[in-house]
């Protein structure tokens, strides 16, 4: 499939469900302890270096923008779907949201005070994912912290049905923390922290904190 095909299968598969997915995940950290402490950190990491923007990429309906938004970081979110970012706008009208793609960041160099990828990556091809990571320390501060969760596993399965019973074309890839952690390190992040997240359900995750590497002296 061309970069082209899953991208626009993802974003209509988003439109689609976009409201059911809101209602399904507006109050999904009250729930999850260990991800409000981990964003917990994360924001004291954030505002602890003296603040700025942060982008929480692939940002669905904007509850994990909105949460950081409370604990005093410079959130805005980005994500692919259009109908995603109008709940978003509609649920958080006080927060900046935009349409726009993890593969292709429109953000200027170093610009970002840190970044969040919850759950968004588990959408992109293997092949895909080196490149979407090296974008993201392109857009970080020297330092700046990445916060990223996905699914763990190694399988992945194409989702036909979604939130509410719409019809979806979206692959789910689930994929080993050690994998992860490669793909970090090859793209210049130093692995900081790495917590799993409910190892023994039927839907366990993990999630890594990474830094941007220095570059290398003369």
């Amino acid at each position: 499939m061309t970069a082209d095909g899953w991208l626009a299968d993802t974003r209509t598969s988003y439109d689609t469900v976009a409201v059911s997915y809101a209602d399904f995940v507006r109050e999904a950290l009250d729930g999850a302890p260990a991800l409000r402490t981990a964003l917990s950190l994360f924001a004291a990491e954030v505002t602890g270096a003296g603040g700025g923007p942060v982008a929480d990429v692939g940002c669905g309906p904007g509850h994990v923008t909105a949460h950081l938004h409370g604990l005093g970081v410079d959130a805005f979110g980005i994500d692919l779907s259009p109908g995603m970012v109008d709940v978003a706008r509609s649920d958080h009208p006080g927060l900046r949201f935009e349409v726009g793609s993890m593969t292709a960041l429109d953000l200027a160099d170093a610009s970002l005070a840190g970044l969040v990828a919850f759950w968004s990556l588990i959408h992109i091809p293997d092949d895909e994912v080196p490149a979407v990571l090296s974008g993201f320390r392109r857009v970080l501060r020297p330092g700046a912290p990445l916060l990223t969760g996905f699914h763990t596993g190694s399988v992945s399965r194409l989702k036909t049905e979604g939130y509410g019973g719409h019809p979806m074309k979206v692959h789910v890839h689930k994929r080993p923390p050690a994998r992860m952690t490669a793909w970090l390190r090859e793209a210049g992040f130093t692995i900081e922290t790495e917590t799993l997240i409910s190892p023994d359900s039927p839907t366990p995750g993990a999630l890594l904190l990474a830094r941007p590497q220095p570059a290398p002296g003369p």
